[in-house]
């Protein structure tokens, strides 16, 4: 497990291909307190076919007057450019992470010393690709959208039997819908895959929002990803589907205090309520006038705040006892 929960602010191709954006984007995710900024690192010759269509939700935002490969090629940033991402990241101290989309992207963002692999949903199925990658012995989040549990199982076989560890690998529930509605969000489906699979699991969220990685985060996440943006309002085709960094931040601050809320799992009395116990609870009192040598019976006893001399909790043992004194009323009894 854990210590806090590893926040991912998705950057993914929301630079549009400008190195500069893509500066700016590092900025913002420091300065919301998360701990890495991810982007896609692909090759657009080797990863889409010429003739490939887009999704709804990619028409919706860019529309139709662009092809999908072109849409792709216009969002590629070069090795050379990363390079330089990669060293501001380390610069401002921030985590970079880069989800490859192919073999070449893969062994280019190696060069860069990248030491967690984040595969995306779309190579749950894409064997060579996971075998590859589970030969490395690396740290794993493997994304799952558009999955069943029964592939991300097989998929979790490839990348063991190839050497990746099961505790290396941290299996992300996910929706590939942009913006995943909230009736198909399925949080509950994430727990379902760590008492399964028996892995760490966590969150890549899609919806509207901040509640569900939130949520998520309840349900025992140890990673969310979340997309951000400068401006929602800017073209391209995640934007739409991202927070933007005030967002974001909001976030942040809600996943580190769900932490904390969190706990230990022991049930006690915490050090900031220890001082209202004996205020909050009661002591057995007398109800009148109680006489030397009367016997205590719940006729002639009471319980009321505050907590002094004998504790409530005592009332069965008080009961039938002799008073060794006069009480008078609302005075606390001793035994």
């Amino acid at each position: 497990m854990r210590d806090k929960v590893y926040i991912i602010a998705e950057a993914g191709v929301n630079h549009n291909g400008s190195l500069e954006l893509a500066i700016q984007l590092c900025d913002m995710a420091k300065n919301t307190g998360v701990d890495a900024i991810k982007f896609q690192t692909f090759n657009t010759e080797i990863n889409v076919m010429k003739d490939c269509g887009m999704a709804e939700y990619q028409i919706s935002n860019v529309g139709k007057s662009i092809s999908h490969w072109d849409m792709i090629k216009g969002l590629e940033l070069s090795h050379m450019e990363f390079e330089k991402i990669k060293a501001y990241c380390d610069r401002i101290n921030i985590e970079f992470l880069s989800t490859p989309s192919e073999m070449e992207s893969l062994h280019f963002l190696l060069t860069l010393g990248m030491d967690k692999i984040k595969i995306s949903s779309g190579e749950i199925t894409n064997v060579p690709f996971l075998r590859s990658i589970g030969r490395l012995k690396k740290q794993v989040i493997l994304s799952t959208g558009m999955s069943d549990l029964g592939e991300i199982e097989d998929a979790l076989d490839v990348l063991m039997k190839a050497g990746t560890k099961r505790e290396d690998v941290t299996i992300l529930h996910c929706n590939s819908e942009y913006p995943t509605p909230m009736e198909d969000v399925n949080l509950r489906a994430m727990c379902t895959i760590k008492e399964s699979l028996k892995v760490n699991v966590g969150y890549s969220d899609h919806t509207l929002g901040i509640e569900v990685p939130i949520a998520a985060v309840a349900l025992g996440a140890t990673i969310i990803e979340k997309h951000f943006t400068l401006n929602k309002t800017m073209e391209g085709p995640d934007h739409k589907a991202s927070l933007e960094p005030n967002e974001l931040k909001a976030m942040v601050k809600a996943i580190r205090n769900i932490e904390k809320a969190l706990g230990n799992g022991i049930k006690k009395a915490s050090v900031s309520e220890i001082k209202n116990i004996n205020i909050c609870r009661k002591g057995i009192v007398a109800a009148r006038n109680i006489k030397k040598g009367e016997f205590f019976s719940e006729d002639n006893l009471t319980v009321k705040r505050p907590m002094v001399g004998v504790s409530a909790i005592e009332w069965d043992i008080a009961i039938g006892k002799s008073a060794c004194r006069d009480f008078m009323k609302d005075e606390t009894i001793e035994l």
